[in-house]
C-alpha cells in the first residue's frame, strides 16, 4: 500500500478487510459494483459528490487487491469482489432498521433518484420496442425522461422528443420515500403526493413496471416493525 491508503497494523482478517473496503466512498462504490454497474461514468454518475480523481484512486485500489478486472472499459468483480454482496446487502439491512430514519434535504438529488430509477424499469410486458417515462417533481424545476429502448434504459434531462408513455409527478421526498420502500406507491397516491398519467392499462401495471430499490423490501419490513 502506499500514500494515504489506510494500515491499521493489527493481524486480524477483519482490520486487513477494512484495508481494502473500508476507506472514504469504498463500500458505496462497491455497492454500485455489487447492483451491476460496470462502467467509470456510470458510477461516476450514481456518486455526484465523489471526486472522479477519487473513484479512479479506489477502482485501482480494488484492481490491486483483486476486487476487480478492468476489462476494456468496465470493471468486473472478482470471485473475491462478488464474496463482498451478501455483506454490502446485511448492512443495507442492518440501516434500515438502525439507521434509517426521514430524508434529510441534502440527501435528495432528483438526478441521482432518477439515475438509480432508470435501471430498475421492466418493460418487458409492455408493446414496442421504445418507452418513455417522464418524471415531473413538484417541488423541483428539472425534468428528467428515462427513454428505455429494448429494454435498455437512458435518462434524458432535455425532453427528447418522443410520445410519453407515463407521466410521473411527485414532490422528490415522496418519490424517494417510495423507492427505498419507506412508503408504498398506493400510500403516496391516496396521500395526493404522486400522481400517474397515462394510458389506463400502463397506470394500472405501474406497480409492475416501477421496479423499486433492491433494499426497498427490507426497509419496508423495518418500518413494518415500527423501526
Amino acid at each position: 500500500m502506499g500514500g494515504d491508503e489506510v494500515v491499521y497494523g493489527q493481524y486480524c482478517p477483519i482490520s486487513r478487510a477494512l484495508e481494502l473496503v473500508g476507506e472514504r466512498w469504498s463500500l458505496l462504490i462497491m455497492r454500485d459494483l455489487v447492483l451491476g454497474t460496470t462502467r467509470f461514468n456510470d458510477l461516476a454518475r450514481g456518486l455526484p459528490r465523489l471526486s472522479r480523481t477519487l473513484l479512479s484512486k479506489r477502482l485501482r485500489q480494488f484492481e490491486r487487491s483483486g476486487l476487480v478486472v478492468r476489462d476494456g472499459s468496465e470493471y468486473q468483480l472478482t470471485d473475491a469482489g462478488c464474496e463482498l454482496e451478501p455483506i454490502v446487502l446485511a448492512l443495507g439491512r442492518w440501516g434500515a432498521r438502525w439507521a434509517f430514519g426521514e430524508p434529510r434535504e441534502e440527501e435528495l438529488d432528483p438526478e441521482v433518484l432518477v439515475w438509480w430509477m432508470h435501471d430498475r424499469l421492466d418493460t418487458s410486458a409492455l408493446p414496442g420496442r421504445r418507452q418513455v417515462f417522464h418524471l415531473r417533481f413538484t417541488d423541483e424545476s428539472r425534468q428528467f425522461w428515462i427513454v428505455v429502448e429494448e429494454g435498455v434504459g437512458s435518462v434524458c434531462v432535455t425532453d427528447p422528443g418522443y410520445d410519453v408513455d407515463l407521466t410521473v409527478r411527485s414532490d422528490l421526498r415522496a418519490l424517494y420515500e417510495v423507492w427505498l420502500g419507506r412508503t408504498s406507491l398506493h400510500d403516496a397516491q391516496r396521500a395526493g403526493r404522486l400522481e400517474l398519467d397515462g394510458p389506463r392499462e400502463l397506470v394500472r401495471r405501474a406497480p409492475e413496471v416501477l421496479q423499486l430499490s433492491v433494499i426497498a423490501p427490507v426497509v419496508a419490513d423495518a418500518v413494518a416493525d415500527g423501526r
